[in-house]
């Protein structure tokens, strides 16, 4: 469905958060130009006010995060591509040559994302950032190897997590219903299985849902007990069978895990083919994993320290700074 209005438009470039040329994507901060975008509009009472499609008041600029990011090469496009595309000769040598090929419009799409308003936070997740591996214990963090420090978990929780109202909205059928490929009511052992926005859903080598549970009440791995065995082994066979049903992938090419720390503090699982190279391995928890531990330890997830990757600006340096202080006698 073709777009009425364009919020890139009128968005004012400040700054490169990071870009990957591996992944061919870039993550861009800038601003809504409100007051630009009132006088276009009015001389066009049929154009929509992105104002309104962002739900911020017109009297200000407003902070905002575009992703740009090329979309993959389809098996179904490729006589297209390949019979309509203009060539530009880079280099040839012997039985080898390099071109610029420029194809259709309609065949060159750039996936575009936009996060309108956003928060520090938003800004402050996609931008490129020192990376520290940390080891978490029940009652404090310790980086790896050497340097030990104070840091309470649940100090960090507040901080680390980011706004949920989007989740809220998913379990509540306010946004996306239609993207919902499985549903489980249950308000003990129920969950809500969708495309993450990282999958175009158009090649499955790229597959990538996730499980959002129904209940509130648990915020990550560290919150699992032998209590949420059923809850968990009912995501395990129903996401699964879901995404057979739906999809045509096998449960043996499918991988199922959930991320420690996650990027936002509601429990959500993630199932990913086995051929994508899915991001945030280093801190992912296979689900099968999951259930066995619990089954042999109600508090195995208390109890045990977790090894995982922290930012920068998520408390680390912080903490370790106050850490590596002279004590007073």
């Amino acid at each position: 469905e073709l777009s009425s209005d364009s919020p890139v438009s009128y968005f004012e470039f400040t700054r490169i958060l990071r870009d990957c040329a591996r992944e061919k994507n870039i993550f861009i901060h800038g601003k809504v130009r409100v007051q630009e975008r009132a006088e276009i509009t009015l001389g066009n009472h049929y154009h929509v006010l992105f104002a309104e499609l962002c739900s911020i008041p017109q009297e200000k600029d407003q902070d905002a995060v575009v992703i740009l990011e090329k979309t993959p090469v389809r098996q179904d496009t490729l006589s297209e591509i390949l019979m309509s595309s203009q060539l530009k000769l880079e280099m040839k040598n012997d039985v080898y040559s390099t071109y610029q090929l420029q194809a259709p419009a309609h065949l060159n799409e750039i996936k575009t994302t936009v996060v309108c308003p956003a928060t520090e936070k938003h800004v402050k997740k996609d931008l490129h950032q020192e990376v520290f591996l940390v080891e978490e214990s029940g009652l404090s963090i310790v980086p790896v190897p050497c340097v030990s420090f104070s840091y309470e978990v649940h100090n960090c929780t507040a901080h680390l997590s980011f706004w949920i109202q989007w989740v809220h909205n998913i379990l509540e059928k306010k946004a996306e219903v239609d993207r919902i490929v499985f549903e489980n009511p249950d308000p003990d052992t129920g969950f809500v299985l969708l495309p993450d926005f990282k999958w175009d859903q158009k090649q499955l080598q790229d597959l990538y849902l996730i499980a959002i549970v129904h209940r509130r009440d648990v915020k990550s791995l560290r919150d699992l007990t032998s209590e949420h065995l059923p809850l968990l082994t009912n995501i395990h066979s129903k996401g699964e069978d879901a995404i057979q049903r739906q999809y045509g992938v096998p449960p043996r090419k499918l991988c199922m895990y959930l991320h420690y720390q996650p990027s936002y503090y509601h429990l959500q699982f993630h199932f990913t083919s086995l051929e994508y190279d899915a991001p945030g391995v280093e801190s992912a928890h296979l689900l099968s994993d999951v259930i066995q531990n619990l089954q042999a330890d109600s508090s195995y997830y208390h109890n045990r320290s977790l090894v995982f990757p922290l930012r920068a600006d998520d408390g680390f340096q912080g903490s370790k700074r106050e850490a590596e202080k002279p004590k007073t006698p």
